[in-house]
This record gives structure tokens, sequence and C-alpha cells, in this order.
């Protein structure tokens, strides 16, 4: 009698779970599939004191801070939000701006940060991906600048990045304005033009590959926290049907033709992290998002029989968190290709901060070993690049 109670409350439980689960998946479809408002003319704008001006002196920036409280997203360095200006083509609407936020280390360890831009999932802000993942609290320890850009909600209403649209995989609509933003803020802070990274999760680390796939010659390495497959989807139904199956069918194909846009394919050192018990984006999309950084680094000329990986394995811990796999993919001395797969964990970052949705603070502690692996790559520059901003150290494309 008493088993059959039990077993009875255990069953109880788990139906309580899934329905929990579906909710949730649900409710981020819902945000994937939503469509923009509709046009409507622009309101008169305001200045707002938290604004700082897109003519701020490089030289010497903005002390002013947002009045807001941001807890762990403002450390003893600059919190700095700006505006860009979007077309109709990209907003859907005259008079929209997509928001970013700058965030400088107080004390630089060099002349000329590296710059790692974080790019927010669905049904978050930018400022709440800054506190989820703790990202300036490594920069103000291992000394670079963090840029966070926020999807208009004029694009897609629930603050998804659109990746998957053709327009947007193939580099127009937001990923423009993400690239100008980019280039605009090294400019004006004389980032360090060949150490610039891009990270996100979920839809942003989809979007962050088709940045990186794009503008191969801009970004140095790319990282993925619970992304989907590229390439595999048009319209937001088949978004979310390669985040619950993923695609295995064009997997190299898509890979190829977006490769063949280039005239120069340098590789694109990759760092993706999954948990193993997503719901929302699935794993399978990890090991088809890895297969598809090995053939790009096939294409971008490194033999696959060259490519010798190391296995390792992390049991949980009070120090680690969460036991995980790791996967290194080496080219001689070159690490191109670095996975972990996060036992236990769902749809959320890992060592992140529990206050914020999509989140998890048990470790592996995401933000850290993504820096780890970014600070081993920079990019070759152009000679105009070189001229612009001084000489420089480098060590290689995809060097360590």
């Amino acid at each position: 009698m008493l088993l059959r109670k039990l077993t009875g409350l255990w069953g109880q439980g788990v139906q309580r779970w899934i329905k929990t689960q579906n909710k949730r998946n649900t409710k981020l479809a819902t945000l994937l599939l939503a469509k923009p408002p509709t046009s409507r003319a622009p309101r008169p704008r305001r200045t707002r004191a938290v604004n700082v001006s897109s003519a701020l002196s490089p030289s010497i920036p903005s002390t002013r801070r947002s009045h807001q409280q941001a807890g762990s997203v403002q450390g003893p360095g600059q919190w700095l939000k700006f505006s860009h200006p979007l077309s109709v083509l990209e907003s859907g609407r005259p008079g929209a701006t997509m928001n970013y936020w700058l965030y400088l280390p107080e004390t630089p360890h060099v002349a000329r940060l590296p710059l790692v831009v974080m790019l927010h999932g669905c049904a978050q802000t930018a400022r709440q991906f800054a506190q989820s993942t703790r990202m300036n609290q490594v920069a103000d320890k291992k000394g670079f600048a963090v840029l966070y850009p926020e999807q208009a909600a004029s694009s897609n209403a629930g603050r998804c990045w659109r990746w998957y649209k053709k327009e947007v995989r193939e580099g127009d609509a937001e990923v423009k304005s993400v690239v100008a933003i980019i280039q605009k803020v090294a400019e004006q802070y004389a980032m360090d033009r060949s150490r610039i990274y891009v990270a996100g999760i979920s839809a942003g680390a989809a979007m962050a590959q088709i940045i990186a796939m794009n503008h191969p010659h801009l970004i140095a390495a790319v990282g993925m926290h619970s992304g989907a497959v590229f390439g595999a989807a048009d319209t937001p139904m088949e978004g979310y049907s390669v985040m619950q199956n993923g695609a295995a069918d064009s997997l190299r194909q898509t890979i190829r033709q977006a490769a063949a846009r280039q005239v120069y394919l340098p590789a694109m050192p990759a760092f993706l992290i999954h948990g193993q018990e997503d719901s929302i984006v699935r794993p399978v999309n990890l090991a088809q998002l890895a297969e598809q950084f090995r053939e790009l680094h096939h294409l971008a000329g490194y033999p696959r029989e060259n490519m010798l990986v190391k296995i390792s394995e992390k049991l949980a811990s009070q120090r680690s968190g969460r036991p995980c796999k790791i996967y290194e993919y080496y080219c001689g001395k070159k690490k191109l290709l670095q996975i972990c797969e996060v036992g236990e964990l769902g749809h959320a970052w890992s060592g992140g901060d529990d206050a914020v949705n999509f989140s998890d603070s048990l470790g592996p502690d995401a933000s850290r070993m993504m820096w780890d692996f970014f600070s081993r790559h920079q990019r070759a520059l152009s000679a105009q690049e070189t001229d612009a901003t001084g000489p420089v150290r480098f060590n290689g494309t995809g060097g360590d």
C-alpha cells in the first residue's frame, strides 16, 4: 500500500514537471513566432540623461552611469548606454532604434582592449543578459570590454533575434545593425580589432554564428550557448522545428553555401556549450553544430585527418558544479573547436545568476570558459586596419 502511494505521488510529480516544461516551451515558441508591432508614426523623442552621445570622445569616456540599480551588471567599471538608428527595412517602421550597452573595465590591462559582443536570448534584455552571464565581472579580472546589443521590439515583439530568416542568415536586416555597432564602438574606443569576439545564448547564439559566418574578417572567434544548428530554417515555424529536432539533411550544404560567399575564408574558432537536459533547443543541435564547424575548418584548409580530438570529463563537485564532458579539436597546436556537454542542465546559462531567467548558478562557468577560449585567438589585420590602429602583436589567425 505504501509503495503504491509513493509511486502515485512520484507519477503526479513527473506529470507536473512535464506540464511546466511544456508551458515553458510554448512560451518560447510564442516569442519566436511573435510578429513585430504594426507600423505607426514615430512619437516625439525626448532626450534622457542616461543616453550617451555618439560623439563621445574615445579618449575621455563618459563617467555618467545608469541610475538603475544593476547589481552584478555594473561592476567598478563604466556601464554606458547608446542608441543606433534603424532603417525601415530593418525594423518595419520609421524612427526605430537599437539600444546597446558597453561595459569598460575600471583598470584596462592593455592599451587597446579586446571586445566581447554578447547577444541575449528571447524574452531577455541586454541588461538582464549582462546580469545573467556575469561577463562584466570576468572583464574586470581579465581586462576586456563587453558590448551588449539589444534586439528592438519593433523587429520582434519577444526581442528574439530573427536567425531563422533567410535575409538575416545572409547578413542583412539586424546583422547589419549589430556589425555597424561593433565597428562604431571599436573605432570610438580604439579597441583591439584583431581580438573581437561574439557570443550568445539560444537565439543570440544563432545570431552570433550568423555574424561570424558573414564577417569572418571581423570576428576572431565565436561562442554559442544552447544554440540551434545553422541555416536549416527560413520561417519561424521551421526555426522552432530545428530547435526541437535539428536538421541532419542539410548540415554541410548550408555551411558550404555560406563559405562560398567569402572571397577568402579564414578559420572560425568556436566554443560550444549546451545542457543535456535542454528541452527548448535540444542537444541534437550541439552535435550538428560541431559537425558544421568541423566542415567549416576543413573548407578553410585544415584537413580532417589532421584534426585531433582530446576528450576529458569532469565530475560534479562543489567547485565545478554540474558534470561536464569536454571535446577539444586541434590542428597542430591550434585549438579550433571546443565543445562542452553539461549534464543535468536545461536551457540556461551555465554558472549564471539565478535571479535572472534562463540562468543556472551551478557551474561550469560558461563566461569564464568562453573567455579562456577566446583569449587564445586573434585574427589577421588588413594593412588599412593596421595603419589606422597602429602596430599590434599577432600570433596568426586562429592561433594560440
